[in-house]
């Protein structure tokens, strides 16, 4: 009935009344009627369609309406931000209807102050802040708590007798039980998290302010009981066995959640690439708790100095993972390549392997780059050439079609058993990182061009076109700053973007342009309906790849072995079309928030952890590059990724402003400029582990240029 109302409403000029669509679906009994309700609720749900205040139904995507997450700011007012969107939609304070920093919300485009475009909340969708974490202390003999979220305008009360035990400094989850107007309200001690001084409450303080439980449920636990250890000869039967094949693993020295295994051989001029991935599906079964509670996590969460895991650690780092020299059930993608990285035939099957070596990075890349062999390594390495070159001829052929490479870095931070930071560096992505991500991204591909062609409901990985106006303001942008790019206009092919980016590579502030123009993307989602991926160049496109840790690989496995390995008949498959018809959409949107959740979650914790480090080097001197220049100041990167303010008051020799146009600072005066991507020179003034800020200011009279 779904696909009928969606069909019905994308007709309509207007909104219609569940009395009008029955009508036109000619419903005429009340047990009809009383189904449409439901699948109306059921579709509200999943935001497809938008019931409004006078009850009336329309398409969300036909509407003028749109659907985001409120931040709000400290002073106030707020913005929303529209998934899959940039530019995010002021909100006024008067215009908030009571929503709350976090809530998910439907937002109606108004015209402002001066004719600009602003948003009014005219429904609240999802409110996010019944659980709130924040700081207990005692204020003239009464219970106060406040909240760490410091853009939560509301007064909590705490009943005396349950905070009797507290301790001032503790960290707590309050949950909201009543409103009692005025933006107080009345709360309940729900966690005790810990001491703020204690080692880890910080990072989990972040941690349960996003909803994200780093304890599984009781059944959860009980089910595991049922999980083997090892695999079983009855297990086996029926797959492919791989076991005598030379498969390995390539990972960090750390990683103990093993879902990738490689393998190699040759077919005359081709190649025979063996992407072999845990069969996590296997294990997390539909109707089990386990699966509900991988569901509702839907991935992974990777902070500084642990993981919470999606599914519990006897299969990440046991029965799933694909460790060393144990038998493991997996799922298997063939594909035969050609010379010129063209996937000519393939084969998805279900496989039982057995890695020979679990190798790191750091190995495999002495041996392809530097002819280093550890010990342990010399039987595989001249598959790991091979492969190596094989890597090299998917890249080109990515490259060729349009593959985005911004080079942006990441920040690794490292702590101490007591998770404090000493030092941060960046990541390393090198030849054998790359190898790694050539090939999942190939398997990923032709998993997707599978389904595709099969016409059945599927899990994709999309990533939409830019807008054209972001594209040309950053193209105005390196203008002002001198540099001017040659070629197309036509965004909508990857390779405009991708000329633009060569033009750019040999300039200075290549990294600062790279990651201007980053932000000018769209962020990459789950969808049922295929899109295609943009940064990557591809037309069809999945996360296969990474079951353990990512719920969208764990559906891609479950889909595969229902539509199949499990050869259902017509009958069957005509059904399971039909289901996942219908529940793929709330899926899709349900994974894509977490993921964001477990994105920002992982910043934030980051952030912190970057600001507690430089709390100790408040007073040192840093070279770094202005990354980003505002009305209030300019940011500046230093080269192990940290990034701090220098704020607009703080510059001193002149009065400094704010040109919108070429995004400069200018002084008055002595019309000394700064514009993004020059080199500065800073001192550390100030860092607050507590508010995740770095503060610096220019260091004067020194070679960089800064004032004098």
């Amino acid at each position: 009935m779904k696909d009928v109302i969606l069909e019905l409403l994308s007709k309509q000029d207007k909104a219609l009344s569940s009395i009008e669509i029955a009508e036109k679906l000619n419903l005429t009994e009340v047990e009809s009627y009383k189904q449409l309700l439901a699948v109306l609720k059921n579709m509200e749900d999943e935001y497809t369609i938008y019931r409004s205040n006078k009850e009336k139904y329309m398409l969300f995507d036909k509407s003028h309406l749109k659907k985001g997450r409120l931040i709000v700011n400290k002073k106030g007012f707020g913005f929303v931000n529209i998934d899959g969107e940039e530019d995010d939609i002021y909100i006024d304070s008067k215009n908030m209807k009571n929503a709350l920093n976090n809530d998910l919300v439907v937002v109606e485009p108004i015209k402002g102050k001066g004719n600009k475009e602003e948003g009014r909340i005219v429904k609240v969708l999802k409110q996010e802040n019944n659980l709130i974490i924040g700081e207990y202390s005692v204020v003239d003999n009464h219970p106060n708590f406040t909240p760490d979220d410091n853009k939560l305008f509301m007064k909590i009360i705490l009943d005396k007798e349950q905070t009797k035990d507290l301790v001032e400094g503790y960290k707590i989850e309050v949950s909201i039980t009543k409103d009692l107007g005025n933006h107080t309200y009345k709360g309940d001690v729900v966690r005790v998290i810990g001491h703020k001084d204690d080692p880890g409450v910080d990072i989990l303080s972040i941690v349960y302010s996003y909803g994200i439980n780093d304890r599984f449920p009781d059944e959860v636990i009980k089910e595991l009981d049922d999980i083997p250890t090892e695999v079983s000869l009855e297990e086996t039967i029926g797959r492919v066995d791989l076991r005598d094949k030379m498969i390995y693993t390539i990972d960090g020295a750390d990683t103990k959640d093993i879902d990738d295994a490689v393998s190699l051989e040759r077919k005359g001029d081709n190649y025979l690439l063996g992407v072999h991935i845990a069969d996590v599906s296997y294990y997390v079964k539909e109707g089990t708790a386990l699966y509900e509670e991988a569901k509702e996590r839907a991935t992974s969460v990777y902070l500084v100095d642990r993981v919470i895991p999606m599914i519990p650690h006897k299969l990440s780092n046991g029965i799933c993972s694909l460790n060393e020299k144990v038998d493991r059930l997996a799922v298997s993608c063939i594909m035969e390549i050609d010379s010129n990285g063209k996937v000519v035939s393939h084969d998805i099957f279900e496989s039982v392997i057995n890695s020979k070596k679990k190798m790191t990075y750091s190995a495999v890349n002495k041996i392809l780059k530097d002819e280093e062999v550890e010990e342990g390594y010399e039987e595989f390495a001249d598959t790991l050439k091979e492969m190596n070159n094989l890597a090299h001829i998917l890249r080109k052929a990515k490259e060729k079609r349009g593959y985005l490479d911004f080079d942006s870095s990441e920040a690794k931070i490292l702590v101490d058993e007591n998770g404090k930071p000493y030092d941060i560096v960046p990541r390393v992505q090198d030849e054998a990182e790359n190898l790694i991500e050539d090939f999942m991204i190939v398997a990923n591909e032709t998993v997707a061009e599978h389904i595709f062609y099969m016409n059945y409901p599927f899990v994709y990985r999309i990533h939409e076109v830019p807008e054209d106006d972001k594209i040309k303001e950053f193209l105005s942008n390196i203008s002002l700053l001198g540099y001017n790019v040659k070629g197309s206009r036509h965004y909508e092919d990857p390779r405009t973007l991708k000329s633009i980016l060569e033009q750019l590579k040999e300039t200075e502030e290549y990294s600062v342009f790279s990651n201007m123009l980053l932000r000018c993307m769209k962020k990459a989602v789950y969808k049922e309906e295929n899109l295609g991926h943009y940064g990557l160049g591809s037309k069809c496109y999945t996360h296969f790849t990474s079951p353990i840790r990512r719920f969208p690989d764990t559906t891609v496995h479950n889909l595969l072995r229902k539509y199949i390995f499990n050869k259902p008949s017509e009958k069957e498959l005509n059904k399971l079309i039909d289901y996942w018809k219908d529940n793929l959409p709330a899926l899709c949107m349900h994974v894509s928030e977490k993921e964001r959740d477990a994105i920002d979650c992982e910043r934030d914790v980051d952030s912190m952890k970057m600001a507690e480090y430089m709390e100790s080097h408040i007073g040192e001197e840093f070279d770094g590059i202005i990354d980003t220049i505002t009305s209030f100041g300019m940011f500046v990167e230093l080269p192990n990724l940290v990034e701090g303010l220098v704020h607009i008051s703080e510059i001193k020799g002149d009065y400094y402003v704010f040109n919108e146009v070429n995004k400069t600072l200018k002084g008055q005066h002595h019309k000394k400029e700064y514009r993004v991507g020059q080199k500065v020179r800073v001192i550390v003034t100030g860092a607050s582990k507590i508010n995740s800020t770095i503060d610096f200011n220019l260091v004067e009279g020194n070679e960089n240029g800064n004032n004098k």
